[in-house]
């Protein structure tokens, strides 16, 4: 049993350092550039949190899955309302795009499912967490 969870631990592994070297760089850094510009704006500094998780994310998804947070209240949902209408549509469909452009061959579907995880968090990323996968 030890053997397969080793096995597991070194697939992820190996997996987010491709998805890192391909996508996950300029997927944290366009995150990380809207986190800047949301933290500028001062009154959008809780997207640019969230910006911040999902740059974290976006740069090693393998192992990590997103849930809801039990904690958050009814300002984070009408936030994103507003993080959806403005930013989460665009930002979903690009991953969407992605995901179907990866999945074409068969060495690119782990990345195209990875981008299909990243979809719910860019569309309502408040009032979520980004968790280990044991």
């Amino acid at each position: 049993m030890a053997r397969v969870r080793h096995a597991g631990v070194v697939i992820r592994l190996i997996l987010n350092v491709l998805w890192f070297i391909f996508f996950g760089w300029a997927l944290a850094l366009a995150y990380l550039l809207a986190a800047l510009i949301s933290f500028i704006l001062i009154i959008t500094i809780p997207f640019g949190v969230a910006s911040l998780r999902l740059a974290i994310y976006s740069a090693w998804p393998f192992g990590r899955t997103i849930v809801d947070d039990p904690g958050a209240g009814i300002a984070s949902g009408l936030a994103n309302i507003v993080w959806l209408i403005l930013f989460g549509w665009w930002i979903a469909l690009a991953h969407i795009a992605a995901g179907i452009a990866q999945c074409v061959t068969i060495i690119g579907i782990p990345f195209g499912i990875a981008n299909f995880k990243l979809v719910p968090a860019a569309l309502w990323p408040l009032g979520r967490d980004i968790v280990d996968v044991p």
